[in-house]
């Protein structure tokens, strides 16, 4: 679509968070940049859980794509 590869705003989760009043999470990603992201908007990350999903008929498409943009998972 033209799009940067990461061009994520973390300005309204952490807005949301706070609201709720959550301070800290445990984060579900691969993706360093989002516990960044977080962490610049005032969400303290205590851990980054790692998780891995098959690839498959349905989401095939989408790895290629992901793959050839940024690279292979780290």
């Amino acid at each position: 679509m033209g799009f940067e590869a990461d061009a994520r705003s973390y300005d309204i989760a952490g807005a949301i968070l706070r609201d709720l009043g959550v301070l800290s999470v445990r984060l579900m990603t691969n993706n360093p940049l989002k516990v960044e992201g977080l962490e610049e908007v005032g969400v303290r990350v205590v851990e980054r859980v790692s998780h891995w999903v098959g690839e498959n008929q349905h989401n095939s498409g989408y790895l290629a794509v992901k793959r050839r943009k940024m690279g292979p998972p780290p």
